[in-house]
């Protein structure tokens, strides 16, 4: 089975995209993948300054939580990255993580399949098309690693209001089905 990490990037408490994630984790783990959950809550992640010390490196020269949270998504097999849709992209946070990650470019990565998992106040089905851009823009950039499935549940808002929904099964189901 697979080492899958889950990165949850809401920084809202009781958020529907936190609620999904955790319903995908109990999939993911009924179906027997090892998965760890980070959340971006709390995290101290500064802006990448595009100095590319860590093209030569594969080492960040700022020293604050996206270098451990750089480490275990080298090691893993499976990435699902959770996000809220703000304005029609990802969150904020998730785009400077994934900026942070830039000293894995080069480096002996393990990481194969790549998943988001995305929520929005919006529920057309083109609402999270540039959030899933933007990811497999980063995705191009690892020649051994593929973006494989997005799973977006729309129409929430309000803290919490995705436990009312089906999504909370379809997002177990998702889980389990992940590589």
């Amino acid at each position: 089975m697979s080492n899958v990490i889950v990165i949850t990037t809401s920084l809202r408490a009781g958020s529907n995209s936190d609620i999904l994630a955790d319903r995908l984790i109990k999939g993911a783990r009924d179906a027997g993948h090892h998965v760890e959950h980070i959340s971006l809550k709390g995290k101290n992640i500064r802006f990448c300054i595009g100095c590319l010390a860590c093209q030569r490196t594969q080492q960040c020269i700022q020293k604050d939580d996206a270098i451990e949270i750089a480490e275990k998504v080298k090691n893993a097999d499976t990435l699902v990255f959770s996000t809220p849709i703000y304005y029609y992209g990802m969150s904020g946070q998730m785009k400077t993580l994934l900026d942070r990650l830039n000293p894995l470019y080069r480096s002996n990565y393990k990481f194969r399949k790549v998943y988001l998992l995305a929520t929005a106040a919006e529920d057309d089905k083109e609402v999270p098309e540039n959030a899933v851009k933007g990811l497999r823009g980063w995705v191009d950039c690892f020649e051994k690693a593929e973006y494989v499935d997005t799973f977006f549940s729309g129409g929430v808002s309000e803290p919490g209001e995705i436990e009312a929904y089906e999504d909370v099964d379809y997002a177990y189901e998702f889980g389990w089905k992940i590589l």
